[in-house]
């Protein structure tokens, strides 16, 4: 069981769950708009995002190198740095508009963890952008990469998809905020900081709400599509009830993080 528990660790901490809810996002984006798997955003992303996570995470341990690096660590590095080249290989097998998105990112993501300006905080550190920062940069790369990269129009039914999907993502950060609210910096400003635990959960119910009323205006309606985005709002819903203060990590960092692959497994069962 210790052993176990260590794999689990590890899986999530090495960023490879969230990772795996990144290649779901994708992968439903193909199913949405009729794409032939696109390998190379594929890997770009998942790649991308064990990169990314891991840099905004350890970069400031690393630096510091006033203690050795656990065992665990080590690994991490070994794993992002395999990640970074395997990132590259992909980015370069990306159309041209694709690989300028993508590099658009890179620099939002390095803004997210490095301060620009002397004696300035990083974006993470910016009151009340955070959570905004992180569901635009999802909805930009496991929607818009695909769409640029296939050469497909911006129609009605590609924004409708982007602001469902951002209505999504920005509930599931607020449960993840929830969770945070004792350990977050006050400076930081999260919606919980600013609201409370239980208009928070309210304003996240509402959100659901219009995440499946949107569906109504797609100009071809298909009704399975419809019935799983429900379910898939009433699962978020359920975890945004139970959620507080004193729940886990593996409550949002493994539970949580999942809700992407449902979605996806579910979609490629009954549809």
């Amino acid at each position: 069981m210790r052993f176990l528990k260590k794999l689990l660790d590890f899986y999530i901490n090495s960023s490879i769950h969230v990772a795996l809810s990144g290649f779901a996002l994708v992968q439903l984006t193909y199913i949405l708009f009729d794409i032939e798997n696109d390998n190379a955003t594929l890997g770009f992303t998942f790649f991308g995002i064990i990169v990314s996570y891991n840099f905004v995470k350890y970069h400031a341990l690393a630096r510091a190198q006033k203690s050795r690096l656990t065992v665990q660590l080590k690994a991490i590095f070994i794993m992002s740095l395999f990640s970074l080249f395997a990132a590259s290989y992909y980015f370069f097998q990306l159309q041209r508009n694709t690989q300028i998105m993508g590099f658009v990112f890179l620099i939002i993501t390095l803004l997210y963890t490095l301060p620009v300006f002397p004696n300035k905080r990083n974006a993470r550190n910016w009151a009340g952008f955070k959570i905004y920062i992180v569901a635009l940069c999802w909805v930009g790369v496991t929607l818009f990469l695909p769409i640029i990269n296939n050469h497909l129009p911006y129609s009605r039914y590609v924004f409708l998809v982007a602001m469902q999907r951002f209505l999504l993502l920005f509930v599931l950060i607020l449960i993840f905020e929830i969770v945070d609210l004792k350990s977050d910096d006050p400076h930081l400003k999260t919606v919980p900081q600013q609201i409370g635990v239980e208009k928070t959960k309210l304003v996240g119910f509402a959100l659901l709400f219009l995440f499946v009323v949107l569906e109504f205006l797609s100009i071809d309606l298909k009704v399975q599509f419809f019935l799983l985005k429900c379910c898939l709002a009433f699962t978020t819903l359920l975890f945004l009830i139970f959620v507080n203060e004193s729940r886990s990590r593996y409550y949002t960092s493994f539970w949580v993080e999942s809700i992407p692959m449902i979605w996806w497994i579910l979609i490629l069962v009954f549809s």
